[in-house]
């Protein structure tokens, strides 16, 4: 297993991590994702532990609390094995002070997390979203304090715009705060506006990209194929609710190339979409999901090796994304 800086910290973690999207399923938006359960999610996280994978990223939000339940009893006896990061912000219940940055809901919501998955700790604890009725410094000076208490390790965010990154940068830095070490966010073939403002900015500030969602809201797993209807699945059921919307033509053609690379490969389409994710040098990790044993071994075969020059070219050319303004008007 391949293991890289987490961003701007002295953390190495391995280039994949396993999402716990699937675990619990106790409600019905997370039911369309999966329904792992304590015994399968034990299985899973053996798996990758055996193969140097002693990363697992989770958030208080997934099934309202139950992903972090199975995540911390089928870490029992292999916590100190295994770098965990959880996430707060988005609604957890139905009180005005149940989501958001502020410092009363985050300390909330931090001891629940630490409660449900049975730790003394967080290594990564991310702001899951930018809260506009939340000053940044307030949220900032929280989580420097969790930090200095030792209830988490490093900090991170995600879904934040890029002018919401930087300006939290600033803050950090004006006032001699932690700063986000890592940024989570949606990155994919069939999705790559990322690369217009935010892989810049995470370059510049030397801050690195946990990539989720590599296939697509499950686009990308070889289901989809032009001409075939789909096949049964997180798709068929409806797994790509809350997904970008993504042009039928765009995504076909770049599904085309995939088959044919996978022809030339032996590997399959979802290790081509991950592998390509890979070799930009922004991304610190990417975070994969499994519903059963046999994708997660799947998706682990997405490393270790590396598309030919011609084959990423093929894949640029064909999932290449028309600039947003100002991009489009050229550098000097």
């Amino acid at each position: 297993m391949e293991y890289r800086k987490l961003g701007n910290s002295g953390l190495k973690v391995p280039v994949l991590s396993l999402g716990t999207g699937t675990f619990g399923g106790t409600n019905e938006f997370f039911q369309r994702w999966g329904q792992t359960d304590e015994k399968e999610a034990t299985r899973l996280i053996d798996i990758c532990l055996e193969r140097g994978i002693n990363f697992f990223d989770t958030a208080n939000v997934y099934s309202i609390g139950d992903a972090e339940i199975v995540l911390g009893k089928a870490l029992k006896g292999k916590r100190n094995q295994s770098i965990v990061s959880t996430k707060a912000t988005f609604q957890m219940g139905d009180g005005p002070n149940e989501k958001g940055a502020s410092r009363f809901h985050l300390i909330n919501a931090l001891e629940d997390s630490l409660k449900r998955l049975d730790t003394d700790y967080i290594d990564l604890y991310l702001m899951h979203g930018f809260d506009r009725n939340t000053p940044i410094e307030e949220t900032l000076s929280t989580l420097d304090n969790m930090v200095k208490s030792g209830k988490v390790r490093y900090i991170g965010c995600s879904n934040f715009a890029a002018w919401q990154l930087m300006k939290s940068l600033s803050i950090s830095e004006r006032n001699s705060l932690e700063k986000y070490v890592v940024y989570q966010g949606y990155y994919s073939l069939i999705g790559r506006d990322y690369e217009q403002e935010l892989m810049p900015l995470l370059e510049d500030q030397n801050i690195g990209l946990m990539a989720w969602s590599p296939l697509g809201w499950g686009r990308l797993t070889g289901k989809i194929k032009r001409g075939l209807e789909i096949k049964a699945g997180r798709i068929k059921s409806g797994g790509d609710l809350g997904g970008p919307p993504v042009e039928e033509a765009f995504l076909l053609n770049i599904i085309d190339v995939l088959e044919k690379i996978s022809a030339e490969t032996g590997k399959s389409i979802p290790q081509i979409a991950i592998n390509w994710l890979l070799q930009n040098k922004s991304v610190s990790n990417v975070v994969i999901g499994a519903r059963n044993e046999k994708q997660l071994l799947s998706n682990i075969g997405a490393v270790g090796w590396n598309l030919s020059e011609k084959h990423f070219n093929q894949l640029n050319e064909i999932s290449t994304q028309t600039p947003i303004y100002p991009h489009w008007v050229g550098e000097r």
